[in-house]
């Protein structure tokens, strides 16, 4: 007998809100139904009205994870726009803090799969490292979670000679700690018995759903930007992309183990290598109308962000698909023939955020099915009357 079960939009193992409906013949997932329009962000639209350099706060805010990651790929879209070439020492620092917040997402969610398998001491190890890395962002950057690192053109800040050795001596621990990750990742018997063959996503399957990322890497598919479109000094620093071929959680597993090792060589190589000179250019208050499509590798995949000048101080448009978007295909492929109990594990292994996927608003008319796009003081107002007309009661008590 087929039932269909509700998970989330409010669900213990879900942090943000998406619904999940899955239909099940016991306890085997027969299909899967996505359902999106959870979070009413708005950040497109109203990066519209802001300037150049004001999105560049904006973009910081639509991950926690990923700010930079967003920061950089609007940043490089709007350098392109100017025709600036930021300075090689520059690059150098604004690549530095890619790596290390690479390194900050794939402790956290290595913590997050041991956590799911039931694997606490697995999270609370990785958990520790990641406050190391995020010690290092704060020293460079003087944040913890939103670096503010990049400028149109550049980077705010510069970094010395004690505050290199401190990232160096700082890789020794973290090059140690996770070979011990990938031997735990590798044999440790319960923890491969959880994760294998669990979330299937076959290479064919994987490229026919535009998976990327490390989804994607562990279905033996080569797909990284830095390496097919390299940006920032990605073209001068050595390093492989790792990859997997068991197509499953296990292997996600495996393949962000072995970009933190990758992360760490790129690290110590822009450390060891990092030219002197300025670290950023002056930029012009207005961009030529022209439009431009940046692309960035981000932890959790190839990050996009598409922009429109019209000659102004403010972006025409301003368009961002997130990893996580382009990765909700390959979930419900994962999903599908599996259990219900490995659901959490199946969806956390995309490390999905649903607010970088999640950024716009708008209203249907129930009647026609027509859609627009609104401003959030527009929602604003829309709330505010519909409050007048019918102010809500708890239990015929107001609730305030």
């Amino acid at each position: 007998m087929k039932i269909q079960i509700p998970i989330g939009p409010q669900h213990p193992a879900l942090k943000e809100p998406i619904s999940l409906r899955m239909t099940v013949d016991g306890e085997v997932i027969q299909n899967a139904d996505l359902r999106l329009g959870y979070n009413h962000r708005g950040l497109e639209r109203l990066a519209e009205e802001k300037t150049w350099v004001q999105n560049i706060y904006l973009m910081e805010r639509i991950c926690g994870i990923c700010s930079h990651s967003h920061a950089t790929c609007y940043v490089q879209g709007v350098e392109m726009l100017m025709d600036l070439i930021p300075p090689k020492r520059g690059l150098y620092i604004r690549t530095l803090v890619s790596e290390l917040e690479r390194v900050h997402s794939h402790l956290l969610w290595l913590g997050i799969a041991g956590h799911e398998a039931g694997f606490d001491s697995f999270f609370m190890y990785t958990w520790r490292d990641r406050e190391i890395v995020m010690d290092l962002l704060e020293i460079i950057s003087g944040n913890r979670v939103h670096y503010s690192i990049n400028s149109i053109g550049g980077v705010r800040r510069d970094i010395d000679e004690s505050q290199k050795k401190k990232i160096l001596d700082s890789l020794d621990t973290l090059r140690e700690r996770s070979l011990f990750y990938l031997k735990i990742g590798a044999s440790e018997p319960t923890f491969v018995a959880r994760l294998a063959g669990v979330g299937y996503l076959s290479k064919e399957s994987a490229v026919a759903l535009c998976a990327v990322g490390p989804t994607a890497r562990a279905s033996s598919i080569t797909r990284d930007v830095r390496k097919d479109d390299p940006y920032a000094v990605y073209d001068e620093v050595p390093f492989d992309v790792g990859t997997a071929d068991t197509c499953d959680v296990l292997g996600r597993t495996v393949v962000r183990v072995k970009e933190l090792l990758e992360s760490y060589k790129i690290i110590e190589f822009l450390m060891k290598n990092l030219p002197s000179g300025n670290i950023t250019v002056k930029a012009p208050r207005k961009a030529k109308p022209n439009e431009v499509i940046s692309r960035y590798e981000a932890p959790r995949g190839e990050n996009i962000h598409y922009i429109i000048s019209n000659g102004t101080d403010k972006p025409e448009r301003l368009k961002v698909r997130a990893p996580t978007l382009g990765n909700y295909a390959a979930t419900i492929e994962m999903l599908k023939s599996g259990f219900i109990a490995d659901i959490p594990l199946i969806f956390a292994a995309i490390d999905p955020c649903i607010c970088c996927a999640e950024r716009s608003v708008e209203l249907v008319d129930a009647r026609s099915g027509d859609a627009k796009t609104v401003r959030m003081s527009e929602l604003r107002n829309k709330a505010n009357e519909r409050f007048k007309k019918d102010p809500p009661k708890r239990n015929g008590i107001w609730p305030f």
